[in-house]
């Protein structure tokens, strides 16, 4: 399989780390809607009632700082360093469009998902700063 075949197969929704987000947000009792298209960065989760939505960012395509899943690849690099920085830019301009509308936002990074107890605590906090 060559790397275009690869990269096609690649989804925007419902990959595994979202997914463990959304178990664990719905197991705590919260509800949500998803990938609300009228919001800025189409957000994974978007809790209405509260103006709030979290964002599940892959570590590679969101260029995660500091995480060893977020390397430039070596080959190809006249297309992936601007391809990773139009999606670094695209998600700030997101957050801040939400933030001047008046959501508050929570960006969850795939590496995150791997530690549950700390998720969850991050998530409780964000959602119900009062009982976190």
């Amino acid at each position: 399989m060559n790397r275009s075949e690869n990269m096609r197969r690649i989804r925007s929704k419902g990959m595994r780390p979202e997914l463990a987000v959304r178990r664990l947000v719905h197991k705590m009792g919260y509800r949500f809607r998803l990938h609300r298209k009228d919001l800025p960065g189409n957000p994974d989760l978007v809790f209405v009632s509260q103006r709030k939505v979290i964002f599940v960012h892959g570590c590679f395509w969101h260029s995660h700082d500091d995480c060893k899943s977020a390397h430039v690849p070596k080959s190809n690099l006249d297309y992936w360093g601007p391809k990773l920085k139009r999606n670094r830019a695209r998600d700030a301009k997101s957050i801040a469009t939400l933030k001047a509308d008046g959501w508050k936002t929570l960006v969850v990074w795939e590496c995150e998902t791997h530690n549950e107890p700390t998720l969850k605590k991050r998530i409780r906090a964000f959602l119900n700063p009062h009982t976190a």
